[in-house]
């Protein structure tokens, strides 16, 4: 049974006494977050505050448009350090990790043998043989422990947690919070170490809204109150808040960034998500390889538009056929509509086809299908070029 019908779900809360939580972890920040009234989903055994009582999910979606949203999320950092680090990782992902410099990011995709997917995530290469893997949701550690077997690479859990500041006043907030002003250089998928009030930081310019961002990473030697108390007063200014996951969902469609176990999983290969740019085929070799060759091209996956708020896990019919599921819907602020991610049951459909979705009201809704992003095809706001702040709808 799913833990949605489309009418309720089911939430972490925070209540008094000990009891039964012990796989789960709190962020460093959880005690920040708690008078706000969280709402925690749990992502990698760490909780994700999915919404809060003192913020809406629109006003939040309209604070990551218009201001700056921050996000204390769920990833999980695995540490990758030795010789045979990058080795072991261009065997693991299907990109070309050799390609990815020091100090900077790459998108780390893993499949397994057979050409479905384990999971995404962000990669950090921190030196040559020094390697951070922000990952979503799903058991990496023992794949990576798995393949290591001969090869000189240790493979550990740093204890790190990653926040985003998302938003077109991010970038002047790092600016104001650094000791030393703007790292220079920082550019998209770049890594900089800088200084808030005498401690150093992990930054990398990334996130998961397509907006205008950066991501800090909180390690255990870190005095956690210390370091938020000075990024929330540099950030008061330009209004900054903390926001949950709900808001966050809203742009991640609408910028057609997937989420793993959700939009893809172990049945569908990059190329049914779309993501076959991400397949370095010239590479000698990595898990899925010979799978991946023999593989169809043609991508299934599709956005879509809708006159309600897509169910997850409700049908897309085209004419009187089931022809796909829905795998992330939404109501967007920005368009007016619904929004949403499908998966089609076959390749072969087009932007502007003509659909019925089931919806969160249990019926089938009037729609047609979208080319991913839905908007900013390419993807110029995250990188700066494009800065207009769009205005909110007044009802």
């Amino acid at each position: 049974m799913a833990s949605s019908d489309g009418k309720t779900r089911d939430l972490v809360s925070t209540i008094p006494g000990a009891g039964w939580d012990y796989s789960l972890h709190r962020h460093p920040y959880h005690e920040i977050e708690r008078p706000l009234g969280p709402h925690y989903c749990v992502y990698n055994r760490r909780l994700m505050a999915c919404c809060f009582d003192q913020l809406s999910t629109e006003d939040g979606y309209w604070l990551l448009r218009q201001k700056a949203a921050v996000l204390h999320t769920g990833e999980y950092v695995l540490q990758f350090r030795g010789p045979d680090a990058e080795r072991l990782l261009d065997k693991l992902f299907t990109k070309d990790i050799t390609r990815v410099r020091p100090m900077r990011c790459g998108y780390g995709l893993a499949c397994y043998e057979d050409g479905g997917l384990l999971v995404d995530g962000v990669l950090l290469r921190l030196a040559d043989d020094l390697f951070w893997y922000a990952q979503a949701d799903g058991d990496f550690y023992s794949w990576a422990r798995a393949h290591a077997v001969g090869l000189d690479v240790e493979i550990s859990d740093p204890g790190v947690f990653v926040s985003q500041v998302q938003g077109p006043s991010s970038l002047d907030i790092l600016a104001a919070a650094a000791d030393d002003g703007m790292p220079d250089p920082f550019g998209y998928f770049g890594i900089a170490r800088v200084r808030f009030a005498g401690q150093e930081v992990v930054i990398t310019r990334t996130g998961y809204t397509n907006e205008l961002g950066w991501e800090f990473y909180t390690e255990p030697g870190h005095d956690a109150a210390a370091l938020w108390g000075h990024l929330a007063a540099a950030g008061e200014a330009f209004g900054m808040q903390i926001f949950g996951l709900d808001s966050m969902h809203i742009r991640r469609i609408e910028a057609g960034i997937l989420n793993a176990g959700a939009d893809f999983d172990h049945t569908t290969t990059p190329y049914d998500a779309g993501l076959g740019r991400f397949v370095d085929e010239h590479k000698d070799d990595f898990i899925g390889k010979a799978a991946l060759a023999d593989a169809p091209r043609e991508t299934r996956l599709t956005g879509l538009y809708c006159d309600a708020e897509p169910h997850i896990g409700g049908e897309i019919l085209v004419g009187e056929q089931v022809a796909g599921r829905v795998s992330a819907g939404a109501l967007s602020p920005y368009l007016g509509r619904g929004v949403g991610i499908g998966m089609m049951h076959r390749a072969g459909f087009g932007e502007g086809d003509a659909v019925q979705v089931r919806c969160i009201d249990g019926q089938l809704h009037a729609g047609e299908l979208a080319s991913l992003p839905l908007y900013d095809k390419e993807a110029e706001i995250p990188r700066g070029k494009r800065v207009d702040i769009p205005v909110r709808p007044q009802r």
